[in-house]
């Protein structure tokens, strides 16, 4: 069953990812928050032993389907990601960095007996950012993106000390853009097109066209870019979160009844999912990486929260759920999601 917003705002597949990846665009991020082998929920695994092959179709499809410039985010505990990390990797997708959901005290208060734990109370989670791994083809066959960009150069006779002269720069060129070591660094688009305008304008003609992408014309700045994942920075934010688990309004609890029309509240007592992620998060982690427009994928999408920080920021998610007591609830989510953004766009155009 497939769920469809108004203006196309969300795209909710009552169902398997694995049988919605192909009618669905091609994703900005992806934000996985599935099995962490805790028997968390039905279908979940028993351990971190069986987490590969439970990921293993959907990273295959999630591969096929990103662009260069796509990110995943990974959500789980630190064994469950750690035993998940090189099936992603094997795939074509490599780590950037580690977030950490720092609970606090009150995640464990009262519930950890001193003298059979053995171990320090975890209160944490992690969600892991990966980015596409960028190869690119040439004349000498695929390479690395740096080492692609060093060997284009060399490819152009030219010595490396005039990449300098080719950026208008110093020595950042050599030293940044061209570089075998670790200080390597991503050349801005505008700096981009300059190396490949002046090896193509000044080496060897045979070897024409250098810095290609297909094989045929030289790498604009825009097309460069495109190439590389969005990051919008937000100051004062590290790779550390802390807030305590949702205990708060945020909370689904429960089923959800009708309030007035469009309108529901939760009825029961009881939490509604066992690990609720703050939306704050994930708004956090889709603006990070993401424009107006873009297209974010939940494959797992129990509360869809990451899909309702996606229609609050003007995104276009499309998320799954199997559980159909979990999608029914997503749904409503998503429905008041866009209810609240187009009462907001309406407020915000009356003050104009």
């Amino acid at each position: 069953m497939e769920t469809r917003g108004a203006d196309e705002a969300y795209v909710m597949h009552g169902g398997d990812a694995l049988g919605a990846y192909g009618g669905w665009p091609v994703p900005a991020t992806i934000v996985s928050d599935g099995a962490y082998g805790v028997r968390g929920f039905h279908g979940d695994t028993t351990g971190p032993a069986g987490l590969t092959e439970w990921y293993r179709p959907h990273v295959e499809q999630w591969s096929r389907a990103a662009h260069p410039a796509t990110t995943l985010w990974f959500w789980n505990t630190e064994i469950g990601w750690a035993a998940v990390h090189p099936l992603l990797a094997a795939h074509g997708w490599d780590y950037v960095q580690t977030v950490t959901w720092d609970k606090g005290l009150a995640h464990i208060a009262g519930n950890v007996n001193g003298k059979t734990i053995r171990r320090f109370p975890v209160v944490t989670e992690v969600c892991a950012l990966y980015q596409r791994r960028l190869e690119l083809d040439g004349p000498d066959g695929r390479m690395p993106v740096r080492q692609w960009l060093r060997h284009e150069w060399l490819r152009s006779g030219l010595p490396l000390s005039v990449a300098n002269k080719a950026c208008g720069v110093k020595n950042a060129a050599t030293r940044k853009y061209l570089t075998r070591d670790w200080l390597w660094y991503w050349p801005p688009g505008q700096m981009m097109e300059r190396l490949a305008g002046y090896a193509n304008d000044r080496g060897i003609e045979s070897g024409w066209p250098y810095f290609s992408l297909d094989g045929q014309t030289p790498v604009t700045a825009k097309a460069w870019d495109a190439l590389r994942y969005r990051w919008n920075h937000a100051h004062g934010l590290t790779n550390v979160w802390s807030r305590p688990p949702l205990h708060d309004g945020e909370r689904l609890k429960g089923t959800m009844r009708r309030a007035a029309p469009r309108v529901y509240k939760p009825t029961a007592a009881s939490a509604a999912h066992l690990n609720q992620k703050p939306l704050e998060f994930m708004e956090r982690m889709i603006y990070a990486v993401t424009g107006p427009g873009d297209v974010v994928w939940e494959p797992f999408g129990g509360l869809a929260s990451a899909s309702v920080a996606a229609v609050a920021l003007g995104r276009r998610p499309y998320v799954a759920e199997t559980d159909a007591r979990f999608a029914e609830l997503a749904r409503e989510r998503l429905r008041l999601a866009v209810r609240e953004r187009d009462i907001e766009a309406e407020g915000a155009t009356v003050k104009q």
